[in-house]
């Protein structure tokens, strides 16, 4: 029946949709789980970053099992916003997530991966929103961050079109950071994963905590609530540590990352 399997390496956590034989098609019970996954990285002190990918090579994510999730939804057996902590859409997870995406990306699977933080494709994935095309809508938090993640007119073509792209063009909406080759998108994603352990996880922390806050502000109250968060991170011991380090030449010990 598929499951979601969470493995650490070191101080990363790797995500794993792991239901291949049907291009990794997310039951309900993977959805709790996903869910459950994304609360453990945030939870546990030892993780720093995620990397989120899905098993084999012919597709990162499809979405929902169909045959499962509309009888669902439509008999009102199961409401959207069940799917919440799999979409991260009132997530505090602080740490970075990486999404690695391997072939098809399309449905849900896209939405989740708008969930994350920096998006490494493999040259062969293809991404598309289809939704419209079955009378339904793409309502696991891509209606409010689509338009706020690439320009209008691509994220209005995606959505009311769902015609699929290929990552050369994902790339060029600005939809994922960087293309690489099949072989190489696991390690492409580690490195990503390693420089970034080597940061801030304070400073990471306050990153994706200003751009969750201050994106829906007015200029003004947004410019004082950045203030108030940038001294908090100027006055913090990853501060005080990375500094000295940077006047001494050598690689800080960020305090962050021992708590």
């Amino acid at each position: 029946m598929g499951r979601i399997a969470l493995e650490r390496d070191g101080a990363v956590a790797v995500i794993t949709i792991d239901r291949p034989e049907k291009l990794n098609a997310l039951t309900l019970a993977m959805y709790e789980q996903l869910g459950e996954a994304f609360a453990e990285v945030r939870d546990d002190p030892r993780i720093g970053v995620a990397i989120l990918t899905g098993a084999g090579e012919r597709a990162f994510c499809v979405g929902a099992d169909l045959g499962e999730s509309i009888p669902a939804l439509t008999d009102g057996r199961f409401d959207i916003s069940e799917w919440d902590a799999a979409h991260q859409k009132h997530s505090r997870l602080d740490k970075p997530v990486i999404a690695a995406i391997n072939g098809l990306c399309l449905g849900g699977g896209f939405e989740i991966m708008l969930s994350t933080d920096i998006r490494i494709a493999s040259v062969d994935a293809s991404f598309a929103l289809p939704e419209t095309g079955v009378g339904v809508v793409p309502a696991g938090g891509t209606l409010v961050r689509l338009t706020r993640q690439i320009p209008y007119a691509f994220a209005m073509d995606l959505m009311l079109r769902g015609e699929p792209i290929d990552a050369a063009t994902a790339e060029r909406y600005g939809l994922i950071n960087r293309v690489v080759a099949p072989a190489s998108l696991t390690s492409a994603a580690h490195a990503v994963a390693e420089d970034l352990l080597g940061r801030s996880r304070a400073a990471m922390a306050t990153v994706k905590r200003a751009v969750r806050e201050l994106a829906d502000l007015p200029y003004p109250d947004a410019f004082r609530r950045e203030a108030v968060l940038g001294q908090q991170a100027f006055d913090s011991d990853d501060a005080r540590e990375g500094l000295a380090a940077f006047a001494q030449r050598r690689a800080p010990a960020f305090p962050s990352a021992t708590l």
